[in-house]
């Protein structure tokens, strides 16, 4: 999404926003500025969502204007439900992973890493009051009428999250329904102990949804409502009639919806993609509002039928990218349309749709047009767009798109004040896509953005974030320090590179929005991380400092890249690739471009020593480059297991014959062995969910026991892959992004999106390990000293010496023991014995290891 990193003026080539946020800690080496893409990071974004799936070809034709980005949408395969996104949608709806929610968790099963929360998150604001504490993407917001304490979030995939207690802690409810990508939220406003969810984030995951779910007891539990017709289709709005509560609306991708019984059956009232649905405050009988993209829409017969609104100075058609509605809570006959259409308008060297607000003073009233502010961008309206009318007074309404405004009526003059963006004052992160108020008391409003929610009680001018215990961060990538099980680096949808220090609050160290990252083997202080396309930042002490590297060309239709692309590290070797393959030997100083015959765009890649890195392509070829001592070699091309994206690869780092590669294509094998280098290899995907795998991590000591990610739960094999089970228990619902396993402390973390990072005690020790490591003789009187080395830097090990020589009356040994940190993972115990006699004595060095971590 957009961010401090990307441009101020959607085409201009500039840097970080005047005054915007920095670099989180420390400071780096200039770098040039990151152009945003002219066709938006979001889009950019959903966009390698569908063709990692195969619900889009990797080679489909790239827009090459923001304009032309926009009406692509049009044919988006989520939103026009085409025939892989419903195959997808039921894939979803038939991966039962047999979760007990109401059981407690056992010893043997995940647990949460957090982030709870990330300080120092970003903003478009300057000064002080400009960095504030980040969660994630929050898609819908909505408040208890009987109960301003009472409120529910809906992640975008990170399911429903409850408080009652204004926000001051978080419950995650429902993290066993079959997906946790929440679009709309509403409270029944007679019986608020009812309140309804629609699943699929419209949005962004929309093709992820399954239907509406309803709850009984205020949002605590949830049961489904309906499936069919909503089974890949996602919710932009969801509205309870104020005058009959067991009438619904819904504002869905498939068309504006109806439902009579209470969310059971549901009746499609308006074909076309609908955006919002407002109900008067008098209910549906008096007036409902819809936006679609057809236009504004109104029915007085609770939706059974509809009549065309008047948008004044729109084209025929408009086009719209985005179009809102709402009704002055206040008074039912001022309603406002905020929307994004055509003609597109000039800016900085591009154009975006063109932005425009209408009022409507009365209920037989006429739209008119409001002028709008020079700063409105609508570069993302389909993505980050609302209208919501002021409680206190109908002359007042706020908009959302990247920043939220408020606009005021003084006079006969519209003020427009930016609410978001503050120089010296509080501001909240970018990317607006929810507002609501306290029924009770107007001037309470909560905004739901990229950067979770945030909580004013003054209409906007200050600002409170309630993000403490929301871990609902969208994590695409993960690296770890082999030599401590209590640190790890991620990269986020729009939160920057964050770093995890055994705290579930995660540092914030790279703003903008966090791509692939990677850490030396051989020195823990060398990490890497990336933005978006080529081009990467390396640390030299563990993520404090960055200094920014250019590798390939930025612009993708000059050379190929996914807008993630891959990087790894190993030693002092790291790499990064495109449509060719970038590595240095000197920790990022320096590189070297091996190309890739045909230049197919990687996917994957994997390093398992400092000599080697395996690339995969969207298009299933793989090739292996390796160093011969003084260059890297011409790539080798391997048998494809696949003609199909390669979304992960793993190499055994001792026996490099034996490969797992895994795709992201739905349907078909997505999970393959070989055991002969890459000549041939075995289809691993019998017993796994016809899902995407997104991830593989092999046991270092057991070539046998495997993990894979789906977008539905993590799998586990202990035959190579010749069965499967679900290893699950503990997880949310939700989207596996990335697997790691820290090969001492016998951890695996998973990397989700929208739910933060998740841990699993591979192998633990339940009582100390004792052994003896070595014995000796000291001679009478004599001090010496023996090392015993390659002890992982993560496992808790107690040392002692044993004399065997039997002497009674007084002590015979002494000891002490000093650590030497031999390298990134492993460390060397000395031990100096000294001799309390006057005889030789015989003794033992003796271990106990307490603990992997």
């Amino acid at each position: 999404m957009r961010t401090p990193i990307d441009v101020d003026q959607e085409f201009e080539d500039a840097g970080t926003p005047t005054g915007g946020a920095g670099r989180g800690a420390g400071d780096e080496t200039a770098r040039p500025p990151l152009t945003r893409p002219p066709n938006g990071k979001a889009w950019e974004r959903l966009v390698l969502f569908e063709q990692e799936r195969g619900l889009l070809e990797p080679d489909a034709e790239r827009p090459e204007t923001l304009t032309e980005a926009v009406r692509a949408l049009d044919d988006d395969p989520m939103r026009t439900r085409s025939g892989r996104a419903i195959e997808y949608a039921e894939a979803l709806e038939a991966t039962d992973l047999g979760l007990d929610r109401g059981r407690a968790p056992s010893a043997a099963s995940w647990r949460p890493l957090g982030p709870t929360f990330m300080r120092n998150g970003q903003t478009y604001g300057s000064g002080a009051g400009s960095r504030v504490d980040v969660s994630g993407r929050v898609s819908s917001i909505a408040v208890d009428p009987s109960d301003s304490a009472h409120l529910l979030a809906g992640a975008a995939g990170g399911g429903v999250w409850e408080t009652r207690d204004s926000g001051a802690t978080w419950i995650p409810r429902g993290d066993a329904l079959t997906t946790l990508t929440v679009g709309a939220l509403a409270f029944d406003p007679v019986s608020p102990t009812t309140a309804y969810l629609g699943s699929g984030e419209g949005d962004f995951y929309a093709g992820l949804g399954q239907g509406v779910f309803r709850s009984t007891d205020g949002g605590t539990t949830w049961t489904l409502a309906a499936g069919a017709p909503f089974i890949g289709a996602g919710f932009h709005a969801l509205v309870v009639d104020p005058s009959d509560h067991a009438t619904l609306y819904a504002a869905t991708t498939i068309g504006v919806y109806t439902s009579s019984d209470s969310g059971t059956t549901w009746t499609q009232r308006q074909p076309a993609l609908a955006w919002s649905v407002s109900v008067h405050p008098n209910g549906g009988d008096t007036e409902v509002l819809a936006s679609t993209q057809a236009g504004v829409v109104r029915s007085t017969d609770r939706g059974s039928t509809w009549n065309t609104v008047a948008l004044t100075g729109v084209p025929n058609p408009a086009n719209y990218s985005r179009l809102s509605v709402s009704h002055a809570p206040s008074n039912g006959g001022v309603a406002w349309a905020w929307g994004a259409s055509d003609p597109p308008m000039p800016l900085g060297m591009g154009t975006q749709p063109t932005p425009r607000l209408w009022r409507r003073a009365t209920a037989t009233g006429t739209f008119t047009a409001i002028a709008t502010d020079p700063a409105v961008r609508t570069g993302q309206s389909w993505y980050d767009w609302y209208v919501q009318g002021d409680p206190t007074s109908d002359a007042s309404v706020y908009v959302g798109e990247i920043n939220l405004f408020r606009v005021d009526r003084q006079g006969r003059t519209w003020v427009w004040t930016n609410l978001s963006s503050k120089t010296n004052g509080d501001s909240i992160h970018p990317d607006q896509h929810c507002l609501t108020y306290d029924p009770v008391n107007g001037q309470v409003i909560y905004a739901g953005c990229d950067g979770g929610i945030f909580r004013s009680r003054d209409r906007g001018t200050t600002w409170g974030d309630l993000n403490d215990g929301l871990a609902i961060t969208e994590i695409e990538y993960l690296a770890q320090d082999v030599g401590s099980s209590r640190w790890l680096l991620g990269g986020t949808q729009d939160n920057g590179s964050i770093r995890y220090v055994a705290n579930p609050v995660w540092d914030h160290v790279a703003d903008g929005d966090g791509g692939d990252c990677g850490s030396s083997s051989t020195d823990a202080n060398r990490v890497y991380h990336s933005f978006f396309r080529m081009g990467l930042e390396r640390s030299s002490d563990k993520g404090n400092t960055w200094t920014w590297v250019p590798t390939g060309n930025r612009d993708p239709s000059v050379y190929g890249q996914l807008f993630y692309p891959p990087l790894e590290a190993n030693d002092m070797t790291v790499a990064q690739a495109g449509a060719s393959v970038f590595l240095s030997r000197d920790g990022g100083a320096s590189f070297t471009e091996v190309a890739l015959p045909g230049a197919p765009v990687a996917s994957a890649m994997h390093m398992p020593s400092a000599d080697a890195a395996y690339v995969g392509t969207t298009g299933g070829r793989l090739f292996r480059i390796t160093w011969n001592g003084t260059s890297w070699t011409a790539p080798v091309e391997l048998t494809s297991p696949r003609a199909a994206w390669i979304s992960d690869i793993w190499v055994d780092p001792v026996v490099t014959s034996r490969i797992w590669v895994t795709s992201s294509r739905i349907n078909g094998g997505r999970v393959f062995r070989s055991i002969d280098s890459g000549s041939s290899w075995v289809d691993r995907s019998a017993g796994l969910p016809v899902l995407p795998i997104n991830a593989v991590a092999v046991h270092p000591g057991n070539a046998d026991r495997v993990w894979v990610a789906a977008d539905k739960g993590v799998f586990q094999s202990f035959d190579g892959g010749g069965s499967w089970s679900s290893m699950s228990a503990g997880l949310p619902n939700c989207i596996i992004a990335d697997l790691l396993y820290h090969p001492d402390a016998h951890l695996l973390r998973a990397g989700t999106r929208n739910r933060g990072v998740w841990e699993y005690a591979v192998e633990s020790i339940d009582a100390p390990i004792c052994g003896r490591q070595w014995t000796g003789t000291i001679p009478g009187g004599a001090t010496q000293r023996w090392f015993t080395f390659r002890w992982p830097a993560t496992w808790h090990v107690l040392w002692t010496v044993m004399p065997t020589t039997v002497k009674n009356g007084a002590p015979e040994l002494g000891f002490d023991v000093q650590i030497e940190r031999a390298d990134a993972r492993y460390v060397t115990y000395w031990v100096t014995v000294r001799n309390l006699t006057a005889q030789p004595v015989d003794f033992e060095g003796r271990y106990a290891i307490l603990s992997y971590r």
